[in-house]
Order: structure tokens, then C-alpha cells, then sequence
């Protein structure tokens, strides 16, 4: 049995070895009007963030620092991102965080097909790079975890592929692509989105739902991809057609997140959103508002880096009776000035100008925005850029949100700027 030292540089040997390739090509049209000019993994999140900041720290913090990010929808802002806030590792001590756009690589008339597609068409970057492992991963949720942990087990089992899991609800899993396993945690069988997902062994109301997030064996990969590849009746997906070959032909195991998630202590939940909806976006945000929240973002041994924009500190001003500027139960980012308004429990970004008289609830504002005079804005997320005008009401009268903006099943209306009649990508200024 490894000692503790002896535990840390295997562990540490693991990751140095592997290559992280993140998934960051899909749309998420879930998200709706969000994602219509940035791909999901560049959305704004958590204050200061982006969402695909979550995986690239995990990496750094692991240990993991060769990574390619694989891009294709909208990916402008995305890429810009990255190489203003992740440009810091260095080519000498072969770190890096490399842009793997899709470039019609293997046939000039071919985009990224799937998510398998997309590594297969970067087989000749993957193996001038010659990783031991691949650790592909989803560019697209939040959460916090040791990769680290994975690979270890990975290698200990000498599986072909290990599986990040997460325990689900039983009721609720026929939302997520659903691992039957055994008591020792090998995959028997995997099902996508099943109408009966089958439990966990010994644990009846819960089920392991995959977080597509993959350990491979290089070699054991590139054969995988080439076999896939040359299937004409495949869709050339990770979870639709190289998990289930794997599992039916071949050696894998489910590795759970509670084995490898940051928290701060084991009675706390595991932490893992998928905000995939306008609903989901809305709640992960306003739960860092909270006084103890399930996801720690002032956690100095796990922190989770950005790109760091330079801009003042926050200010609130006015103490007048019926003017005064304040912000309770609420996260408010640098360059932000809060003009005897008031603000309670609600997510603003950097640079956001709210006017006085106005009152925000329960709101997340994305960056660059301004909030005229006597607003009153309740249960809503506003986009990028948009310059609410005064005695602007949201919240108050579903229909009347309905009919000007996008209003969510659960109520949550969601403003962009060309809902207000604000081109700010496209048409007359």
C-alpha cells in the first residue's frame, strides 16, 4: 500500500502524463436568447466568471495543465476569453491551454459531427502531444473536482474507460444518460435517457447519471475513434455510440463525484449544476447569494481563476430617506455603481450603472448594463449590454413580460438587448 508521499507523486505522475481535452463546441439552445451570440461554455456565470472557467481550473488545480479546448458554435468570445485569462502557463515546461477550433482537419467539407467526431478530427494534434491518458471533459457545467482522483482510480483498475458519475434521484434521472453497475462499480450496461433508469445497488432511490467527463488510455481511445468513425450508422457521439460499445466490448467503471468533488466537508453535498436552462441558470446564481452556498467560491485551496478585467472597486451612493444606495443578501462585481437604488438577493457582474429609485429583487444582470431611473425589476436575468429605459417593470405581470421579453416556465423573465430594440450585434445602431 502507497504511503501518503508515495500516493502524492503517483497521483501527481498521472496527471502530468494527461491530456484534458474540453468539450466546448455546443450552443445550448436551452438557454435560449443567452446563447444566440456565445457558445454555453462562454456564458457569464457566478459574478465574475464564465462557465468554462469551472473545468479549466479543475485542471490547473489538479495538476492537469496540457489542455485543448474544442470549439465550434459561436466561438468568438470564447476564444478571446481564453487567451486573455489563460495564457499564463508556459511552452517551456510543455503547459498550455491550446484553441482546437473546428477546421475541417480530416475532409474539407465536414464540420465537427459529434463529440467523438470533434477528438477524432485532432487525432495528429493528440498524438504529436504522445499523453499516456485523455481525459475528455464537458466545457459546460459547474462543479468542483480533483481529477486527479479519477485518473488514480482509472489506472488502479486498469479500465478502459472510467466514467464520472453523479448520484441522482431516482425520479430524475431519466434525464441524464443512466450507468447499471455492480457492487464493485463496473459498468454492465448504459442507457441513454431511460423511462426506467436502474438504481445503484443497495441504494434503490438514487441512480448514476453520467457528467461526460471520460478517462481513456490514449491508444485505447485512438482505436475507439477510428472504429467509430468507419461506422457509417453511427452519430459519432461519446454517449450514444463510443460509451455503450465500450461498455458492451470492453472494461469500464464508474467513478462517482463524491469520491473527488471540493467541499468543504464530507456531510456537504457534492456540487454539480448543469444550468442548461434559462430556470437552472437563473437558481445555480442566486444560491451564491446565500450565506453558506453549495458551491464555495472564496475556497483559497481551490480557487477557480478568470480573467481578471480591470476595473474599480464597487460603489454605492446616497443615504437620502427614499434614495439611498444598498445591496443585501447579494453578489456585486467590480466597476459596479449602485446610484440610491437598492439591491437584494440578486447576482451583478462588472459595470452595471443602476440608476436611482430603482429596485432590483432576485435578479442576475449580466455585465455592461445599465438599469435607468425607477425601475423595478423582479425574478428576471439581463443579458449583456442592455440599457433598460426608466420606469422599466419586470416581474410584476406575467402576461405583459410575456408578450415584450422571454418568461420561463418557472416564471423568470429573461432581456436582451434586441428585445428592447437594441442591435448590439447586428442592424442599425
Amino acid at each position: 500500500m502507497l504511503s501518503a508521499p508515495e500516493k502524492s507523486r503517483y497521483v501527481s505522475l498521472l496527471t502530468k502524463s494527461t491530456l484534458a481535452l474540453i468539450l466546448a463546441g455546443g450552443r445550448g439552445a436551452r438557454l435560449r436568447q443567452l446563447t444566440d451570440w456565445r457558445a454555453k461554455p462562454a456564458v457569464p456565470f457566478g459574478g465574475k466568471f464564465r462557465i468554462i472557467d469551472f473545468p479549466l481550473s479543475n485542471c490547473i488545480n489538479s495538476g492537469i495543465r496540457r489542455i485543448g479546448v474544442v470549439t465550434q458554435y459561436k466561438a468568438h468570445s470564447l476564444m478571446r476569453h481564453i487567451q486573455r485569462g489563460w495564457g499564463f502557463l508556459r511552452g517551456e515546461f510543455n503547459e498550455f491551454v491550446e484553441l482546437l477550433p473546428a477546421s475541417q482537419r480530416v475532409e474539407e467539407t465536414l464540420w465537427y459531427q459529434g463529440t467523438a467526431d470533434s477528438i477524432y478530427q485532432n487525432l495528429d494534434i493528440i498524438r504529436a502531444h504522445s499523453p499516456e491518458r485523455v481525459l475528455v471533459l464537458a466545457g459546460d457545467q459547474v462543479y468542483k473536482m480533483d481529477y486527479g482522483q479519477m485518473l488514480a482510480q482509472h489506472a488502479a483498475q486498469g479500465s478502459d474507460v472510467t466514467v464520472g458519475c453523479i448520484e441522482v434521484p431516482l425520479e430524475r434521472a431519466s434525464a441524464f444518460g443512466v450507468m447499471a453497475v455492480d457492487h464493485d462499480d463496473r459498468i454492465i450496461a448504459f442507457a441513454e435517457k431511460p423511462d426506467e433508469p436502474a438504481p445503484i445497488p443497495g441504494d434503490p432511490a438514487h441512480a448514476l447519471a453520467s457528467m461526460g467527463i471520460y478517462v481513456f488510455d490514449t491508444a485505447f481511445l485512438i482505436d475507439q475513434l477510428v472504429r467509430d468513425a468507419d461506422d457509417p450508422a453511427s452519430t459519432h457521439d461519446f454517449g450514444r455510440d463510443i460509451i455503450p460499445h465500450v461498455v458492451a466490448n470492453h472494461r469500464a467503471h464508474a467513478h462517482r463525484l463524491s469520491a473527488s468533488c471540493i467541499r468543504d466537508s464530507e456531510d456537504t453535498e457534492p456540487y454539480w449544476r448543469d444550468v442548461g436552462t434559462v430556470d437552472a441558470y437563473w437558481e445555480a446564481n442566486l444560491e451564491l447569494t446565500k450565506v453558506t452556498p453549495a458551491l464555495n467560491l472564496y475556497d483559497a485551496d481551490w480557487p477557480i481563476w478568470t480573467y481578471q478585467e480591470q476595473v474599480p472597486p464597487a460603489k454605492f451612493v446616497f443615504d437620502d430617506p427614499d434614495r439611498r444606495g444598498t445591496a443585501i443578501d447579494s453578489l456585486v462585481s467590480g466597476g459596479t455603481i449602485i446610484s440610491g437604488a437598492t439591491v437584494e438577493r440578486s447576482m451583478l457582474f462588472t459595470n452595471i450603472f443602476v440608476h436611482s429609485y430603482s429596485s432590483i429583487q432576485d435578479s442576475v444582470i449580466l455585465p455592461d448594463v445599465s438599469v435607468g431611473r425607477r425601475c423595478r425589476l423582479k425574478r428576471a436575468v439581463i443579458d449583456k449590454g442592455c440599457m433598460l429605459p426608466e420606469d422599466l417593470i419586470v416581474g410584476e405581470d406575467p402576461d405583459a413580460d410575456a408578450k415584450r421579453f422571454h418568461r420561463t416556465e418557472g416564471g423568470v423573465t429573461l432581456i436582451t438587448p434586441e428585445m428592447l430594440g437594441q442591435p448590439l450585434h447586428f442592424g442599425r445602431a
